[in-house]
């Protein structure tokens, strides 16, 4: 890739930049805030201690899951290295 390229993809990117920060930072259109109230209400019947409750307990849940398959892949990753120590010292 030459230069120009490289200068045009940065341009590309910072411009996508600066279009994404306008678009985040812009007043909501005034038929949207209707449509907001109504997704809240639907969620108030939600108890937020229960749902606090359930999250907690799905990455407890992963966090353990993640442990695990850590501990089995330093095992397996033990045992080739030892095997390929094994075939280092025969030769």
């Amino acid at each position: 890739m030459g230069w120009r390229s490289k200068f045009v993809f940065v341009l590309i990117v910072y411009f996508a930049g600066f279009a994404t920060a306008v678009y985040c930072l812009a007043p909501a259109p005034e038929g949207k805030h209707a449509a907001a109230r109504q997704r809240s209400s639907v969620f108030a019947g939600v108890k937020s201690e229960e749902l606090a409750q359930s999250v907690n307990s799905g990455v407890h849940k992963c966090l353990d899951l993640g442990k695990e398959a850590a501990r089995e892949a330093a095992k397996l990753i033990k045992e080739k290295m030892d095997e390929a120590k094994a075939r280092s010292q025969k030769k």
